[in-house]
């Protein structure tokens, strides 16, 4: 076992890619799972904490998942599951806080590529790569930041955006 794997915390795993095929098949059965446990007029933290228990669970490359809400205008830790993330993020630091700025979906191959404290806000060294999507409610305003890190580089793609993007309008616009 080499030594990163030792350092980690004994209750998460490393990361494991999908190829194409295999990433298309667990999104699906996520959003079967998803859709079947969130009804119209949940609490938004409710359906927050079950899209982080059900995406971790069809998703081996997902290491750290969870929400930052919006609030007093930057970004606070929400429901989340992996290691303590970042407690606040302003709008100006990192790569949830561009998701935010610019309203657009981010994704980083490598997040040790990026300067570090203003492009990248370094809150567990394991995570590699990164997706954050905009979280927009039915009056167009941002709500939070679903923010998904990885152990390995290169974990998500466009695959990942479009699945994410589509759950994420479906249960809270």
């Amino acid at each position: 076992m080499s030594s990163d794997l030792q350092n980690m915390p004994y209750f998460i795993k490393p990361s494991l890619n999908f190829n194409e095929e295999e990433k298309i098949a667990a999104y699906k059965d996520a959003v079967q799972g998803i859709d079947a446990s969130i009804k119209p007029g949940d609490h938004r933290i409710m359906k927050m904490a079950t899209i982080n228990s059900i995406l971790k669970t069809y998703i081996p490359y997902y290491y750290w998942v969870g929400f930052y809400i919006v609030r007093n205008g930057r970004l606070e830790i929400g429901p989340y599951q992996g290691t303590l993330g970042c407690l606040y993020i302003d709008f100006d630091k990192g790569v949830c806080g561009k998701a935010a700025r610019e309203q657009q979906t981010q994704i980083v191959e490598d997040v040790h590529q990026l300067s570090q404290g203003d492009e990248h806000i370094a809150c567990d060294p394991h995570s590699h790569s990164e997706i954050c999507v905009p979280v927009i409610n039915g009056i167009g305003d941002l709500i939070a930041i679903f923010d998904v890190d990885s152990t390995n580089r290169s974990s998500f793609d466009e695959i990942d955006q479009e699945y994410l993007e589509s759950i994420l309008e479906k249960h809270f616009r």
